[in-house]
């Protein structure tokens, strides 16, 4: 018992100096290991894919740029820079926190004539994607982050609350664009009333519009479109739309005189699909199998019990 005594003695002697020098100070900032680590490489640290898109839109809301407003949510800190990116940063100790780029400022989201969102995209890589982030602009009686969600996989929803959109104008796009863009525009709006274009021509008219203000950017889905244009008939004016029926409908004609005159019936089934390109894709088919023979010659002899459910 004695000997422990002095053994306790002896570490409180010891340890003396260090205990007087009070409770150790825990610093609670955010771990960035991950993100300032120098032996990294370089590519894992936050760098952009791209630059941000020129500032557009409302010209009230210029001012917002060059500034930067964070949002806490669980362990992960979020911040929205208008015009430039939104970022987000995992608040823990982990020695590989999270730190990465959710969105890089790219372009606006009209309806209506109106401003709906701003859409940050080319985040970080997120399996096959990047991640991409919507940025909703709501009334507020100050500039602040208020709300960050996830509705899908790597696509971020943020709203941000600014007095600077209370005004029910304060929105829309008819006044953020050029003089010349404006009259582009009243012309569309003639023209659609004049029922000289459809609204998928008025529309493509807007979107072109838009790009040329720099509201929204040029993608590849102008290869996608085109594409889609092969397989659906898609006009942009009446005018057009008419010229093309007479065309299918000769085509249609000339292809019955062709059947017809080999002695093959044709019958269509019209209650399933009446539209000219079905029954001109039917029946260039069977104009094809026609002219260039067929494997199975009974399709070619008044067998229409098989034919129409091929053609």
């Amino acid at each position: 018992m004695a000997a422990a005594q002095l053994l306790l003695v002896a570490l409180g002697a010891a340890l003396g100096p260090f205990s007087s020098a009070g409770k150790m100070k825990i610093v609670e900032e955010p771990n960035t290991f991950g993100l300032n680590n120098p032996f990294l490489p370089q590519t894992n640290r936050l760098q952009p894919k791209m630059s941000p898109s020129a500032i557009s839109g409302p010209a009230h809301l210029f001012r917002l740029a060059g500034k930067c407003f964070s949002f806490v949510e669980s362990t992960y800190k979020y911040e929205f820079c208008p015009f430039h990116n939104v970022t987000q940063h995992e608040q823990t100790f982990r020695w590989n926190a999270y730190s990465g780029i959710l969105g890089i400022w790219h372009e606006w989201e009209i309806d209506n004539n109106t401003f709906i969102g701003m859409w940050m995209r080319e985040g970080d890589s997120c399996e096959t994607k990047s991640r991409q982030t919507k940025v909703h602009l709501v009334c507020g009686r100050s500039n602040k982050l208020a709300y960050v969600s996830e509705p899908s996989t790597c696509v971020y929803s943020l709203t941000f609350e600014t007095p600077l959109v209370c005004h029910p104008h304060s929105l829309l796009v008819y006044p953020t664009l050029t003089e010349a863009l404006q009259k582009k525009w009243d012309e569309a709006e003639q023209l659609l009333y004049d029922e000289l274009i459809t609204d998928q021509g008025y529309k493509k008219i807007l979107k072109e519009i838009f790009e040329e203000a720099g509201l929204l950017k040029a993608t590849e889905e102008k290869e996608v479109e085109k594409q889609n244009k092969k397989i659906n008939f898609e006009f942009e004016t009446v005018e057009k739309c008419s010229k093309e029926y007479k065309q299918l409908s000769k085509e249609i004609k000339t292809l019955k005189d062709l059947l017809s005159q080999h002695g093959i019936a044709y019958k269509g089934n019209f209650a399933e699909n009446t539209s000219v390109e079905h029954v001109s894709h039917k029946l260039a088919t069977a104009a094809t199998t026609l002219l260039n023979g067929s494997k199975d010659d009974e399709h070619l002899h008044g067998d229409t019990g098989v034919w129409n459910d091929t053609v």
